[in-house]
């Protein structure tokens, strides 16, 4: 098991135990998040960790901005916990993108104070991709929401980790 990175008193993980213990037995709202260069796919789960949808995309833009919407949403929703999506290369490695991603959790968590989920998300895009085929949904609806459905993708993910899978 990893130690978490201690971030302006919040905690950045990338187990699931750790997290869990960290959000607390009584579990609580999750938000997912899917971190693109000009977008931001957000979803939320029930506070008993069983189901995940998608919320909206955000427009990126500094993280001045993207700190506001999200410190919005996770008052809105009183928000226990963050999930964010860590795109690795399909062979485990890090490239520029997950270093991005590593940056935006620590802001995140400076920010927010809330315990914090590095999640692998490798194929959750293409797994939004072709649910939202299966919808039938055009490629112009696809192209506006695949960002929120990805988000839902990895949040979903964690939560069935976190509630009954292997820890």
């Amino acid at each position: 098991m990893e130690s978490p990175l201690i971030s302006g008193g919040a905690l950045i993980f990338e187990d699931a135990r750790g997290f869990a213990d960290a959000v607390g037995e009584s579990g609580g709202v999750l938000l997912g998040l899917d971190l693109g260069t000009k977008t931001l796919g957000t979803a939320t789960c029930d506070a008993g960790w069983r189901f995940a949808t998608n919320g909206t995309t955000i427009q990126r833009g500094k993280w001045g901005r993207d700190r506001e919407t999200l410190a919005a949403l996770i008052k809105a929703r009183s928000i226990r916990g963050i999930v964010l999506g860590l795109p690795r290369n399909m062979d485990g490695s890090e490239g520029p993108r997950a270093q991005a991603s590593r940056a935006y959790a620590r802001n995140c968590a400076e920010a927010f104070g809330l315990p914090l989920l590095l999640w692998d998300e490798r194929w959750s895009t293409q797994a939004a991709e072709a649910a939202m085929i299966g919808q039938d949904m055009s490629r112009a609806k696809r192209a506006a929401a695949i960002d929120a459905h990805a988000a839902a993708v990895i949040l979903q993910g964690a939560i069935d980790r976190l509630a009954g899978g292997v820890l």
